[in-house]
């Protein structure tokens, strides 16, 4: 294992050797309109941020549009409404992409983005986007991080709800793949999520085992956590921004405002020593969102007999199918019954 591994975005070294990378995610907060989505680049600058960073999908990249009881969200932030619903609202417009990374490059700031499926690469590539960010729930999702590992930028991969084999698999993919420059995120993936679910000395173990860039992103409300991870080895600090955090957008109530994401970078490099234990099980707040992660879904009806194609199967949210790292073996099997479009692939559903 290389004992101080580093990657490099933008012309930054990250690693332990080197003041902790700060992301200000901007998520869905833009509430809908560019001019805030502008200023929040603006509002990181001042903060001293080191990047801001996007998140690239439309609501049918990442979901079906169905109100089936599958698609539908249960407690939480966002009871009751569904998936496509969701994203709907929250997506960022992709004609607003060029601005954005327009005012991040006047204002000297970098800026890049989780992409949701392969043609929001293919639109951040055309960009000149510097790096990627795979989201928790898409690191299951083997096929897209092959394709971003492909562009051959360096790499983030976010590991909530990903126990240690998971990990490692997505680890394996990326390395495959052709990504030679990988960062990986110890997060739990509650909203917001409770400081105990932490449990910072993982990301100790997350080093040991794995021998990448490591560090956090964190969903607490405060920035008590961030700082503290930075003791015990954290070199990324990513945290939700938003100009304010009672601005009803569905992240807002869980992200900093702009005094705190100021604090959070001068003081992390000020950190006090954080407390737990080793934890790589799934966390209490988890559990529902855990059911929202990418699995393989039919997406035509299928007649008992017919040969399943690749037009007939994706990967989207939520999980209730097979694990996306099984969609190259399905194809060309045979339908054992009559399938409906919007179901979950299961192992009875082919031979």
């Amino acid at each position: 294992m290389n004992e101080w591994p580093e990657i490099e975005i933008a012309g930054c070294k990250i690693g332990q050797k080197h003041s902790p990378f700060i992301i200000a995610e901007l998520s869905a907060n833009h509430n809908g309109k560019l001019e805030t989505a502008l200023k929040i680049i603006d509002e990181a600058v001042e903060a001293g941020a080191d990047a801001v960073k996007l998140q690239t999908y439309r609501p049918d990249t990442i979901t079906l549009d169905s109100d089936d009881d599958d698609f539908k969200i249960k407690g939480g932030l966002w009871d009751g409404r569904t998936l496509y619903e969701l994203y709907e609202e929250a997506h960022m417009p992709w004609e607003w992409h060029k601005p954005l990374f327009d005012r991040a490059r006047e204002r000297g700031i970098t800026i890049f983005s989780s992409p949701f499926d392969t043609t929001a690469v293919d639109l951040l590539e055309d960009l000149g986007a510097p790096a990627y960010k795979i989201a928790s729930f898409e690191a299951v999702d083997l096929p897209l991080i092959e394709y971003v590992a492909r562009t051959g930028k360096p790499m983030i991969i976010s590991t909530g709800m990903a126990n240690a084999e998971e990990i490692q698999e997505a680890i394996n993919a990326a390395r495959g793949a052709g990504c030679n420059q990988l960062a990986i995120l110890h997060c739990v993936s509650g909203y917001p999520a409770p400081a105990e679910d932490y449990n910072l000395r993982t990301i100790v173990d997350m080093q040991q085992r794995f021998g990448l860039v490591t560090g956090l992103s964190d969903h607490t409300l405060d920035n008590t956590t961030a700082i503290a991870s930075v003791v015990l080895g954290a070199s990324i600090i990513e945290k939700h921004f938003t100009l304010d955090r009672s601005g009803g957008g569905p992240d807002d109530s869980f992200s900093l405002e702009p005094a705190d994401m100021k604090a959070l970078c001068q003081n992390s490099k000020t950190a006090w020593k954080a407390l737990g234990k080793v934890d790589y099980g799934r966390k209490s707040s988890e559990q529902g969102n855990a059911l929202f992660r990418r699995s393989l879904y039919f997406v035509n009806d299928i007649k008992a007999g017919k040969v399943i194609t690749g037009d007939d199967i994706r990967s989207v949210r939520p999980g209730f199918g097979l694990a996306p790292k099984y969609l190259k073996s399905i194809i060309g099997k045979v339908a054992t019954q009559d399938i409906s479009r919007n179901s979950p692939v299961k192992e009875s559903d082919y031979q």
